[in-house]
């Protein structure tokens, strides 16, 4: 969840969705960003409807093509001609990847990185990017990252995996960038556990835990 004093987005609404904007008593949602169309990162979808009813407004989400296929198929309720009451109020938007834009006043700069063969979608907001579920960024897309202040980067595990950074890969990765703060997440149990894996990182890397919350220098 990315939050200004006015705006706030969601990135993906995973099948805790629910239950994450419970825990952190968030009562306002602006719009949803999706990174990519599997599940784990689409399925709590349908649980805007509160917001929506709350509100009294759609939810923005904003997408990439093959993402916006896979939402129409499996929420095709809420895009019916003829919608039954109550189902999820959404304004589905398009990203094309070489266009920035903004949402209230938090600009967005899509950047491109790869999942194996998936294109996935991650984000810019000023100073903070956060990208997962990638083992390959593009060097053009990657001078979309640079002068970034914190980011957000997926490491599954210490083993090689098809479509995820190793952490090995992400710590590389960072340096490359040079960014002096980076938070791992959508890290596996194969990972190990926290206090084993946190104090061999170097001292600006850290591992990401449910309820982290990092604010922008004053």
């Amino acid at each position: 969840m990315v939050q200004s004093a006015t705006t706030t987005i969601v990135i993906d609404t995973t099948p805790d969705f629910r239950y994450q904007m419970l825990r952190v008593h968030n009562n306002r949602l602006d719009a949803v960003l999706f990174t990519h169309p599997h599940k784990d990162h689409i399925a709590g979808l349908d649980d805007i409807r509160p917001f929506n009813y709350f509100q009294g407004k759609p939810i923005k989400v904003y997408a990439n093509e093959l993402t916006k296929k896979t939402l129409l198929n499996d929420f095709y309720y809420a895009f019916a001609d003829h919608k039954y009451p109550g189902v999820p109020d959404i304004q589905l938007l398009d990203i094309n990847n070489k266009e920035d834009f903004i949402i209230g006043d938090i600009p967005v700069i899509p950047i491109l990185v790869w999942h194996h063969k998936m294109p996935v979608l991650g984000f810019r907001f000023k100073d903070f990017t956060y990208i997962t579920d990638a083992n390959r960024i593009d060097e053009a897309e990657k001078e979309k990252i640079k002068g970034s202040s914190v980011l957000v980067l997926n490491a599954l595990r210490h083993e090689e995996h098809i479509a995820h950074f190793t952490l090995d890969e992400a710590v590389e990765l960072i340096e490359e960038l040079k960014v002096p703060n980076a938070y791992l997440t959508h890290i596996s149990h194969q990972l190990g556990k926290h206090k084993d894996v946190e104090h061999k990182l170097p001292p600006h890397i850290r591992l990401a835990y449910d309820g982290m919350q990092i604010s922008a220098p004053a």
